[in-house]
């Protein structure tokens, strides 16, 4: 990625947890009060123009504030981002080796960068959405199984 940031991360607590906690219900109650309003105005304290932002974009602020504010890290991630294996692992919550593995199995998809793997961030949410599948699909199987069974 080319003069591209792959992510934007802010470790736990280095947000004050107050402040993030206070601004957050503030944005909350806006939203509430103008469920319709698809940009919202941002007044400066300096009467300067009012800084003009989509309303998706104001809920994800909500939501890195609320992280925040329970004193954890956010990672944002543009959906085009090319992640290294460690990145992926971290994201999955598995072994760099793991991920390596499901690459050379053809699970998810990458690509060479000289000798270095590179994985498109949809496609490792694809591969998290059809595994959770598979997950839901045992469990299922599995208290079906126990029903039968009696356990």
């Amino acid at each position: 990625m080319t003069g591209m940031q792959a992510a934007k991360r802010t470790e736990p607590g280095e947000i004050d947890a107050e402040v993030a906690a206070r601004a957050v219900r503030r944005i909350k109650d806006y939203l509430m009060r103008h469920p319709n309003e698809q940009t919202i105005s941002v007044g400066g304290e300096t009467g300067t123009d009012a800084l003009i932002v989509p309303r998706q974009a104001v809920s994800l602020l909500a939501f890195i504030l609320a992280q925040a504010a329970e004193g954890r890290g956010v990672s944002v991630v543009p959906s085009h981002a090319e992640l290294t294996t460690q990145q992926a692992a971290d994201l999955l919550n598995v072994s760099r080796p793991y991920v390596i593995g499901l690459l050379e199995t053809g699970e998810i998809p990458f690509r060479l960068v000289g000798t270095h793997r590179r994985i498109r961030f949809d496609d490792l949410k694809e591969y998290r959405h059809r595994s959770e599948g598979t997950s839901r699909d045992a469990a299922d199987e599995l208290a079906d199984l126990g029903q039968e069974l009696g356990i």
